[in-house]
């Protein structure tokens, strides 16, 4: 027993410690492969090894069921895991999961860096299979029959097929709600679209020119209101800054004063006093709570009109909704295509973060009626591991997500959307103007009341003027 122990811990503790440290200094593209090849070829060479030391004992075949062991021992741990954590890899529990796992140590704390938290159960599996699957082909190429206790065998592998059944019905379950990450990749995490083309200090930027000299200029960078806003609104700002400030793109300190750190951070930005305008929809009851228990008074002007809009994937039948249909969407009462007339589908219903303009926008719509809670993605956190975070908008042919009509197909150009009409109205430039889209919003500069720079003022009413509003139809939105 004592001797079947020791190989025990020299193919499942010593040898996997080894590779694991190996694998840390392995670079490659795909650290997922890179870490989960070298464990196949080094449980490959393991069991080749352990099939000779088996084929020189008496009785050999008989010892070969110790390692089915390890492989359900994975998997039943896994699976508690799975369950205690409901699927999420970024849960503390992991850290336990890691100390039962010791040999594979280095592996999962590269895997906790990374936020590849599929390494958890693939890293080791990988191995106890090669291992398992060497021992047992070389049994098969020497023609050696193993002669184990059948009752033993078959319950190890009830035991992992049970496990491992476990484990995916967690992970499936949490797939309905949480999908994989796509991660924002621009505006320093903020954005989930490319803002270069607007960026002041971008040479062949996109930002619209008037057609004569503007009539308000601001000559010294002190004097000239720090902006910021939500994503969609940042070409709005950005070229009122880019014809309103004088040399803004030579200035040293431009990001200071056009900045972009989305609708959450913006308004909390506004209230400390970091920024001096906000760019946007209408404030979220959160955010007009927090500048009242701050003391803070907003002051609204609106200038310019857009539109609150839902959208499909192109091949969905459904073409128009109304108000109560989408009520019932984003609260779970109607979960399938087919109530609505179209396909046999269940709706995957996008959201957006708490306190986003557009989310508030879809709070402002569902009254009093409760949202459904929004589906979700793990995010790899680079240094910080794994978070949870509410899903960007994906195209599958289900469905359906919101946003404003100028960043849905303007800023991201998405030709592979569908625009809903709302009680048969579309929502087109025309019915925007006149108001007749039932979901026409205001496009809002937001100061605070006490804010005494003496320059807002003036460019509020500039952005309201003639010069403002030629501003803002060539950027896409509509007059106000």
């Amino acid at each position: 027993m004592g001797k079947n122990m020791l190989q025990m811990f020299l193919y499942f503790g010593v040898i996997p410690v080894v590779i694991s440290f190996i694998t840390i200094f392995i670079t490659a593209d795909n650290f997922l492969f890179s870490t989960i090849l070298p464990l196949i070829i080094g449980g490959c060479i393991a069991g080749g090894y352990a099939s000779r030391t088996l084929l020189r004992q008496d009785e050999n075949s008989t010892h070969s069921l110790l390692f089915l062991f390890p492989l359900a021992y994975t998997a039943v741990i896994w699976a508690i895991f799975m369950l205690i954590s409901g699927g999420f890899y970024g849960a503390d529990s992991w850290l336990s999961y890691g100390i039962l796992h010791i040999a594979m140590a280095p592996i999962f704390f590269m895997t906790m860096l990374m936020g590849e938290g599929r390494l958890f159960l693939w890293a080791p599996l990988s191995y106890e299979l090669a291992v398992v699957f060497t021992i047992f082909l070389v049994f098969l190429i020497k023609r050696v029959r193993p002669t184990f206790d059948k009752k033993q065998a078959v319950t190890l592998l009830t035991v992992f097929v049970l496990a491992m059944g476990t484990g995916a019905v967690v992970q499936w379950e949490r797939s309905k709600t949480v999908l994989p990450s796509y991660g924002f990749e621009y505006g320093g995490g903020y954005s989930s679209t490319d803002l270069t083309p607007y960026e002041v200090t971008n040479p062949s930027n996109i930002l619209p020119k008037l057609e004569s000299p503007s009539t308000f200029t601001i000559k010294n960078s002190f004097e000239m209101p720090r902006l910021d806003g939500a994503e969609a609104a940042y070409p709005v700002y950005s070229a009122f800054a880019n014809t309103v400030y004088e040399n803004i793109s030579q200035l040293d300190n431009v990001w200071d004063i056009v900045s972009f750190t989305n609708t959450i951070y913006s308004y909390e930005r506004l209230l400390s006093g970091e920024v001096d305008i906000y760019f946007g929809a209408e404030p979220s009851k959160e955010q007009q709570e927090m500048a009242k228990r701050q003391g803070k008074e907003m002051v609204m002007t609106p200038i310019g009109k857009e539109a609150f809009v839902f959208f499909v994937n192109p091949d969905n039948k459904v073409d128009s909704l109304d108000v109560s249909e989408i009520q019932s969407i984003y609260s779970g009462k109607i979960k399938n295509w087919s109530e609505l007339g179209g396909k046999n589908e269940r709706i995957i219903a996008f959201q957006r973060p708490k306190n986003s303009g557009s989310q508030t926008l879809l709070e402002k719509i569902m009254g009093d009626t409760p949202i459904m809670e929004p589906l979700k993605e793990d995010v790899p956190e680079g240094m910080g591991g794994i978070i949870e975070q509410v899903a960007d908008y994906r195209n599958y042919d289900n469905s359906i997500g919101f946003s404003f009509r100028f960043f849905a197909t303007g800023m991201r150009g998405n030709s592979d959307i569908k625009l809903l009409a709302i009680d048969g109205i579309e929502p087109s430039p025309e019915n925007i103007a006149s108001e007749k889209y039932p979901f026409t919003a205001n496009l809002y500069a937001i100061t605070l009341k006490d804010n005494t720079k003496n320059t807002i003022e003036p460019f509020l009413e500039w952005m309201k003027g003639p010069q403002g509003q030629e501003i803002i139809e060539k950027i896409g939105y509509i007059r106000n």
